[in-house]
């Protein structure tokens, strides 16, 4: 019983709402917000219709939190993220994303060259 107490001490249990799968809903958050700086990423996003869902939609908003600088530390790529999240916030680049010749272009030149007219 001892023993069974040492292994769990500390570790997040599986049940615990604020862990999933042994990540916190931060750790998670912080991941998934770092692929959007991939704009391969944000194309199988779009191909698979997430942008169609006004949850998901609301969630991207949601994430805007990391712009603050509590948060902002925590991004590998601050640049490419944080303008990701803002061009998301654009229904009109969501529509656009599906586009290979947008996501190639942002991935070749980067999330400024390839959407300076959006």
């Amino acid at each position: 019983m001892a023993n069974r107490q040492a292994q769990t001490n500390g570790a997040p249990k599986t049940r615990d709402p604020e862990f999933y799968a042994g990540f916190s809903r931060f750790e998670i958050e912080c991941e998934f917000v770092q692929s959007l700086s991939n704009p391969l990423y944000i194309q199988h996003l779009a191909i698979n219709k997430y942008f169609n869902d006004p949850a998901f939609v609301a969630y991207l908003d949601y994430l805007n939190y990391f712009r603050q600088p509590e948060y902002l530390k925590f991004l590998l790529y601050p640049g490419p993220t944080l303008r990701a999240l803002e061009l998301l916030q654009q229904e009109q680049f969501r529509k656009d994303a599906i586009n290979p010749g947008l996501i190639e272009a942002m991935a070749r030149e980067g999330f400024e060259g390839a959407t300076a007219g959006l």
